[in-house]
């Protein structure tokens, strides 16, 4: 009986304790499918705002009082952010490899 308490408090109570850390600390990081999935809805987002770039396009050919309430196309300083992500993106996938 002795042994057993001996064992239960050098070995178990150390490896449980040790053993839930590393899932804390695990669980806090972004998967492979995490990473997957945001650059698949970044590449959504880009195709959404070509898609909002041409109906506003063709609006303002039909309207010449239309005025878009977004972001203007192709500012330099609304895409900054843009191409950072997208060098970012280049660069763990370069990575990868």
């Amino acid at each position: 009986m002795e042994e057993f308490l001996l064992a239960a408090c050098f070995i178990a109570i150390p490896w449980i304790i040790f053993h839930y850390i590393t899932k804390w600390k695990t669980s806090a990081s972004i998967t492979t499918d995490d990473e997957a999935l945001l650059e698949e809805l970044y590449n959504l987002a880009k195709r959404l705002d070509e898609r909002m770039d041409t109906v506003e396009r063709l609006v303002g050919q039909d309207n010449p009082d239309f005025r878009p309430a977004r972001i203007q196309h192709d500012k330099a300083i609304d895409n900054a952010p843009l191409r950072e992500l997208e060098e970012l993106l280049a660069e763990k996938k370069d990575a990868r490899k």
